[in-house]
């Protein structure tokens, strides 16, 4: 694996920044390059900041002192950083993704992880679990991990435990490990089965529970060590589709929260294994925030019209709400906070301060700003977010993000409708470069969260079983006609703009629809429902697996072959088409391959309607890279232009 290289680069150090006066729209440029500061992490002892940057077009990541804001390292090579990680005060975990085979297994052309350690002061970076081995020193190990890092401190030493990949009698099954960033070692912690998912590590470092889920069997169970080198079964659950989920131990830490799919909260009692429902955490809420000490549940986090923090200590609560409370009418989302909590790092996102990275001293009351998030859009160049609601045509509540151009009456307005990827996936309030680029231009910008989506409760995610097509198509649609009626929007100036399910839904918008768009753009869609099942089939171990039932339990198909999916498939419908489409795609994408988009721009050219393809080399499904990120994006705005002029 390539190594991340230092390099000398003082001139990416954030700086302050000088609000500009006047409403004005950014270069398309500015929404389209990476984030200028992303990742953002301060060191346990508040001293120090990491952070991802660009440097000619690059992604870099950077450390700097907080106090006399000294450049401390700039690191290259990091292509696809997604997440920066302290393991202690000196040492940076770094986690990058590549696309590509496995090299010495026969295995899918896929998405990678790999984690490097990089030590701040002596400047040497060691790629995790490169020399790893299985149980025997003649069993290999793959570099990559299949989860996040989780640090300890064991015997005054910093252990980063990993899950990865080693070889049993020449199959890959999924593996713990851990590294003693003191000792530059590598040790093997416990090799699991084909179904293990992962491991629970204490705050002391023992693995206390695992996770396993056997696919064919339908059977998720909870796992928990015998302190011996086996695990006995201690919390099981029937699931087809959708698993329990084990979201950490308890603020005492006397048990463990287990998230249902289908029903409220469980503990696992850890004196005697007994589980009980329980509500301590609440029912509304979507992830949880963990204490950077103790490693244990500290609060919870709700999305809505803002993003609300519940945290269970009386402190902590007083203290988020000190922070929230300075920033009226903003979205503060809590990025990284240091051990003792003096110091907080948050991102702001709102028509005050635009889209911007500040750092709190508890000590001091001060805020810092550390830089925009995108440094060419100031708060001037962000357009207003609002929080919305409708109701589809079967009465059920729609939520939605609209977004209005700057400068505008909002009045009549061409609109571009963009359904977000999943489809049990959310937007969020926070600055969405894609929806802002579009709004910069002068449309208004539609985000539905239609029935399937996440975030809105179990009851909320059912409505969408079997709606693939159809009325998760139509609540979109609805969404139009509601800001028609209010005069909001032109009925007749509408395009679908979306990517991946979302690129779906835009195809389907004008083959499964007719008379709503006058262009639709779709960024890694999918066009033929029955080839998609097809692919995702060939890919697993085996055919009765999770993810065949999930997409066929919302598509409401019985089966690869049913007759159904080509009723809701766009390529079956292309002759219905009576609107310009664009098909965009990255070639690496492992997600939904490029040939969906392929066989769609065939058909289209071969019935004679008006289409373009563009091919984005060397990229992903999550638009991963700068130059091929502002390619989409120009072509797009440039397609939504040509069919449905703004002005």
């Amino acid at each position: 694996m390539r190594r991340l290289c230092l390099a000398a680069l003082a001139a990416v150090a954030l700086s302050p920044i000088a609000w500009s006066s006047g409403a004005h729209a950014a270069p398309l440029d500015a929404y389209g390059e990476l984030p200028s500061v992303d990742h953002v992490a301060i060191s346990p002892d508040g001293k120090n900041l990491a952070y991802v940057t660009l440097y000619n077009g690059q992604q870099v990541i950077v450390v700097r002192a907080i106090d006399d804001h000294k450049m401390l390292a700039g690191i290259r090579g990091a292509e696809k950083v997604r997440d920066l990680n302290w393991a202690d005060s000196d040492h940076l975990l770094i986690t990058t993704s590549t696309t590509s085979p496995a090299i010495g297994v026969t295995a899918p052309r896929q998405e990678w992880s790999l984690v490097q350690c990089f030590s701040v002061s002596t400047h040497n970076s060691v790629p995790l679990l490169q020399n790893a081995r299985g149980r025997n020193e003649e069993d290999g190990a793959m570099n990559v991990v299949t989860g996040a890092p989780v640090v300890r401190t064991m015997d005054g030493h910093t252990i980063v435990f990993l899950a990865g990949i080693s070889f049993v009698n020449n199959n890959g099954v999924a593996t713990l490990f851990k590294y003693d960033v003191d000792e530059d070692r590598t040790r093997l912690v416990d090799i699991g089965t084909a179904n293990t998912v992962s491991w629970v590590i204490d705050g002391a470092g023992a693995p206390i529970a695992r996770e396993d889920y056997d696919d064919r069997g339908r059977l998720w169970r909870l796992r928990r060590s015998t302190g011996a080198g086996t695990w006995r079964d201690a919390f099981s659950y029937d699931a087809a589709i959708d698993t329990p989920a084990i979201m950490g131990l308890t603020p005492d830490g006397n048990a463990l929260v287990i998230a249902m799919p289908d029903a409220d909260d469980k503990e696992l009692k850890l004196a005697d294994d007994t589980v009980t429902t329980t509500a301590d955490l609440g029912t509304d809420y979507n992830s949880i925030v963990q204490d950077p000490t103790t490693h244990r549940i500290a609060g919870t986090i709700r999305f809505g019209n803002t993003t609300a923090y519940r945290f269970f200590a009386p402190a902590d609560q007083r203290a988020w709400n000190s922070v929230s409370n300075a920033f009226q009418d903003e979205n503060v989302e809590l990025v990284s906070w240091s051990a003792d909590r003096k110091r907080i790092v948050v991102r702001i996102d709102g028509p005050r301060d635009g889209a911007v990275y500040q750092m709190i001293d508890m000590d001091t009351h001060q805020a810092a700003v550390l830089g925009l998030v995108y440094k060419d859009i100031d708060r001037d160049g962000v357009a207003p977010v609002s929080y919305i609601s409708y109701r589809a045509a079967d009465g059920l509540p729609i939520s939605a993000y609209l977004t209005l151009p700057r400068g505008r009456d909002p009045k009549s307005l061409p609109l571009v409708v963009m359904p977000h990827g999943g489809p049990e996936e959310s937007d969020g309030p926070e600055f969405d470069w894609m929806a802002q680029a579009v709004a910069s231009r002068g449309y208004a910008v539609l985000q539905p969260q239609f029935r399937g989506s996440a975030g809105r409760g179990w009851d909320f995610v059912k409505a969408g079983f079997g709606e693939w097509g159809r009325k998760m198509q139509s609540d979109l649609s609805d969404g139009v006609r509601y800001l028609a009626a209010k005069g909001t929007i032109d009925p007749k100036r509408v395009c679908i703009m979306g990517a991946s399910y979302g690129g779906y839904a835009a195809l389907a918008g004008v083959t499964l629809e007719h008379g709503v768009y006058r262009c639709a753009v779709a960024v890694a869609g999918v066009s033929d429902l029955q080839t998609m099942l097809e692919w995702v089939r060939h890919r697993a171990a085996h055919s009765d697996n999770a993810t065949m039932r999930y997409w066929e339990r919302f598509m409401g198909a019985g089966a690869v072959d049913d007759p159904k999916l080509a009723d809701i498939s766009p390529l079956a419908h292309v002759a219905n088409i009576d609107a310009p489409v664009l098909l965009i795609h990255g070639k690496d994408d492992t997600v939904v391959p490029i040939s969906q988009s392929e066989d769609m721009a065939d058909a289209l050219k071969k019935a004679g309607k008006t289409a373009r393809f563009v091919k984005l080399d060397g990229e992903d499904h999550w638009l991963s890279r700068s130059e091929t990120r502002l390619q989409m994006l120009t072509e797009a705005v440039a397609f939504l232009e040509a069919n449905n002029p703004p002005n």
